[in-house]
């Protein structure tokens, strides 16, 4: 099959669902061939295109094409969105004139989806939609636009997306819920995780890199990645409030919308540092500086947002912090699986109490790492892609 992956941000784009992009472009096209059609590198890239009206490379047996999309830093929402509009306006003609076997969606813009299904139905090939993040109920949930009879006649183009798509790709059972939720039928939607690859040996805790990442504190708990608009910041500060005498710390290692605001939020928490996104091979010392890594949803976006550092961190054998709602993915699956604890993230008592309860217990950690290596290897990589590869043969077999 030609199988058309239509997604703004591919590398050297360095979001997640960038890399998650390339990941399944990847593996489709060890036996189908495919084209991704991407905008122009604009999400912390870390390598920058001039400007070209299309721009077509093959990376690892992977056709990219880039239209000539705007590429400004996407810290600001009008810059983000001009980058958005000129995307779909170059990519949906594009992607018209390619007429493949399927159509693949991802959401990046958020309306990338209804993009995908109205290209699907002109050149009447099955569209398959893999939800990464859940909109318009993510811009909502997150605060980033208010309730409005716009933002209503987005929901019901997305609910048009979902019913028309052959199948729904989701990341877990949470979201899984919430498609349910908006009448699509359960047979019709599918569970493939993110997963990742077991780690390599872990550096030594006395590596300096290490050190240097966990700030002098005697416990560390970390949270690296995106700081976007979906985890419960002001409670983990106000948790780390609770633990300044407590030998415990918080580290940030990343960026995001966010973080210029948590970081001022922080002014003045001896016990929390903000630190920049590490280079790719420092990913371990990372993994090996926390005590213990946190994973956090704040209520209200449970299965809108899947957060996939998850298997990251278990593949790594580290144990997790959940602040999330209990009906959460990552809550259930640290609880269940006895890889880590969660914590509401409404709660910032009970998020310090579990920090502490974690730091009094040197063994019980040791055992969480144990059982999330344990659990990694449920979720590893390679079976979820194989899964992902037989869902869409599977749904679009004419093709």
């Amino acid at each position: 099959m030609h199988i058309l992956l239509f997604n703004q941000y591919y590398p050297p784009d360095t979001s997640a669902t960038a890399k998650m992009a390339a990941i399944v472009a990847e593996a489709l096209a060890k036996r189908h061939d495919v084209t991704v059609l991407a905008g122009r590198p604009s999400y912390d890239p870390d390598e920058y295109y001039p400007y070209r009206l299309l721009r077509r490379d093959v990376r690892n047996e992977v056709t990219v094409e880039r239209v000539g999309s705007t590429a400004y830093p996407r810290h600001r929402m009008r810059r983000r969105v001009a980058n958005y509009l000129s995307y779909l306006a170059l990519a949906v003609p594009r992607a018209i004139a390619h007429r493949p076997d399927v159509v693949l969606a991802m959401t990046d813009p958020p309306i990338a989806g209804i993009a995908a299904a109205f290209v699907s139905r002109i050149v009447r090939r099955p569209l398959i939609y893999n939800i990464r993040d859940l909109y318009p109920d993510m811009a909502v949930g997150g605060s980033i636009v208010q309730p409005s009879k716009w933002v209503e006649r987005w929901e019901r183009m997305h609910r048009h997306t979902l019913r028309q798509a052959t199948r729904v790709i989701v990341l877990g059972d949470d979201m899984r819920d919430r498609i349910i939720a908006k009448g699509i039928a359960p047979e019709r939607i599918a569970i493939v995780r993110d997963g990742a690859t077991p780690s390599a040996t872990l550096p030594d805790r006395s590596d300096p890199v290490v050190q240097e990442i966990r700030c002098g504190f005697p416990f560390v708990a970390i949270h690296a990645g995106n700081l976007g608009f979906y985890g419960a910041w002001g409670s983990l500060l106000k948790a780390a409030e609770l633990l300044g005498k407590e030998n415990a710390g918080l580290v940030f290692v990343g960026d995001g919308a966010n973080r210029a605001a948590v970081e001022s939020s922080a002014a003045g928490l001896a016990n929390v540092r903000f630190l920049p996104f590490r280079p790719i091979e420092q990913v371990p010392h990372v993994m090996m500086a926390g005590d213990v890594h946190i994973v956090t949803v704040k209520r209200g976006l449970e299965g809108v947002v899947v957060p996939s550092k998850l298997y990251a961190i278990l593949a790594a054998g580290r144990p997790l912090l959940v602040v999330a709602p209990k009906e959460c993915d990552a809550a259930r699956i640290a609880v269940e699986r006895g890889c880590g604890v969660a914590a509401d993230p409404a709660d910032p008592a009970a998020i310090a109490k579990a920090v502490e309860s974690l730091r009094d217990d040197p063994a019980r950690l040791a055992e969480m790492g144990r059982r999330a290596r344990e659990a990694a290897g449920k979720y590893a990589r390679v079976n979820e892609l194989a899964r992902f590869c037989s869902i869409l043969e599977e749904a679009a077999p004419a093709a």
